[in-house]
């Protein structure tokens, strides 16, 4: 039988929290950060490889596998997680925050989305009802509710009408949600910048009833400052008792930020696009391994990370594989930033447990702003 969903809150140190979500598929200790892997597959990686970083959970999207190979297909196939071989735990996006992206090609009404297939053109129809089945059919172990992103910048009256489309939608998503143990939805928080609309946000969806809160309409252009100043606004209104999960967040420095603002679950594309890039994330900022000093260079990327490229490959050959366009080498920089996340994960649960929280933030934001240090 699988166990009940629920998150424990273990302490805090000043805001920032440690707890752990159980889930019917495994335990996910927080602060923790999401590998995206859009398509049933994160980019560069077999899931046993992102299992070795010391990732629990993994996010797919609605959008992404609903046009292809489509929610029947996967169903049959036994869901994402069996279909991709990933053992732990699964949290779906709603397609929300694509359908946004997609500008002229979708149509916006109170009955949902009708949008425009970016792979070839045809026309579908996505509501809070569909997009809840759709992840059902994913067999999503977190169900995300479906909502407008509201686009940055916008002004109070157009987040407010955005905000109430989004409680609306929330509503319809939790009455389609099939409850099963071990399984959990979440509603999203909207309101764009302004205080107040955030907070009648979270007062609508705590009626409503979820397993879990995402912050929403956040990291789409408003700045970090400007994040932080909502975040400080927004989560002293959500239960204590259940995760805040902050979408799409972040760089390295968003998320220590963003933990100590109360938040406890993450995602972002960043350490798998920027692997893929040559870009790596390092104690001491980032280090672009396509620049000509690390041709001849002789050390890891980092000394003090334990994945496989820097424990076995040096910068020198690094270099070679991004030089010579060889795959491997956007695997292991993909390697490398996805354990760089979840050892900063770990560091920062270490910190918040120890209650030495601010201290640790002060040193990490000294290394990032010494910079890549440079061969001598």
């Amino acid at each position: 039988m699988l166990s009940e969903f629920n998150f424990e809150l273990i302490t805090q140190d000043e805001q920032a929290r440690l707890g752990a979500l159980h889930t019917g598929f495994g335990r996910i200790d927080t602060p923790a950060f999401m590998p995206v892997g859009t398509a049933a597959s994160v980019k560069g990686m077999m899931p046993e490889a992102v299992a070795q970083t010391g990732a629990q959970i993994i996010l797919s999207n609605t959008y992404h596998l609903m046009l292809r190979p489509g929610p029947d297909r996967v169903e049959r196939l036994g869901g994402v997680r069996k279909m991709m071989n990933w053992k732990g735990p699964l949290l779906t996006d709603s397609g929300g925050f694509q359908v946004m992206s997609l500008g002229p090609l979708r149509k916006l009404d109170e009955n949902g989305v009708t949008f425009k297939s970016h792979l070839d053109g045809s026309y579908h129809l996505l509501t809070p009802e569909i997009s809840t089945q759709i992840q059902h059919k994913l067999d999503a172990t977190i169900t995300m509710a479906f909502d407008e992103c509201t686009p940055y910048p916008a002004t109070k009256s157009q987040a407010a009408e955005s905000m109430e489309l989004s409680m609306r939608w929330a509503l319809r998503s939790r009455k389609a949600f099939t409850q099963r143990q071990g399984y959990g939805q979440f509603g999203i928080v909207q309101g764009s910048i302004y205080p107040d609309l955030r907070r009648e946000s979270i007062e609508q969806l705590h009626e409503i009833g979820f397993e879990g809160y995402a912050i929403g309409g956040l990291a789409v252009g408003e700045g970090q400052k400007l994040m932080f100043e909502t975040l400080t606004a927004t989560t002293p209104h959500m239960l204590s008792d259940k995760p805040r999960y902050l979408m799409g967040v972040g760089k390295p420095s968003d998320i220590v930020g963003a933990v100590m603002r109360g938040i406890d679950m993450f995602d972002c594309v960043l350490p798998t696009r920027s692997g893929r890039t040559g870009q790596a994330f390092t104690r001491f900022g980032t280090v672009n391994i396509r620049n000509a000093r690390h041709a001849d260079d002789l050390r890891p990327l980092d000394e003090a990370c334990s994945c496989t490229a820097c424990k076995n490959y040096s910068r020198g050959y690094l270099h070679h594989l991004f030089k010579a366009d060889e795959i491997q080498g956007l695997t292991l920089l993909t390697w490398h930033n996805l354990t760089y996340y979840q050892e900063l994960m770990n560091s920062i649960r270490v910190a918040i447990k120890k209650r030495q929280l601010n201290k640790f933030a002060s040193t990490f934001h000294k290394n990032q702003a010494k910079g890549d240090i440079p061969l001598v």
